[in-house]
């Protein structure tokens, strides 16, 4: 039987042992997850389930942004940098403006960055390097 104390201890062990780009691709699961709770309250126009769900994406951004390693990341550390702060101010904007259609566009987004890491986090070592 799953218990919310089990699914927790999978979790945490998932994570322990998991190598960098896949710690990556959970985080984004997490961000893409707390926006679609986001969505849903605003749909239902219930901000007690939008404003902390918004929070938590936001925590989710700024942690990709704060994994990022500029020195070794080049050109490609600087320009996710400028998507995750430009994600950070929509939904800074999003929490006062409750538009469902750009949500769903960072929503989107969003997915496509995780699907690239996930690729790259599944692909063989040589084949990323």
């Amino acid at each position: 039987m799953n218990t919310p104390s089990s699914t927790r201890a999978y979790r945490e062990a998932d994570i322990l042992a998991a190598s960098p780009g896949r710690l990556v691709v959970i985080t984004f699961d997490g961000m893409i997850a707390s926006l679609l709770r986001a969505r849903a309250g605003m749909l239902a126009a219930n901000y007690d389930v939008t404003l902390p769900a918004m929070d938590r994406a936001r925590a989710f951004v700024g942690e990709l942004l704060g994994a990022l390693n500029h020195e070794n990341g080049g050109d490609l550390a600087g320009r996710l940098s400028a998507i995750y702060v430009f994600v950070l101010s929509e939904l800074q904007t999003l929490t006062r403006t409750r538009d469902v259609e750009r949500l769903d566009a960072i929503i989107s987004l969003m997915r496509e960055l995780r699907d690239a890491f996930a690729e790259i986090a599944s692909a063989p070592r040589s084949a990323v390097a």
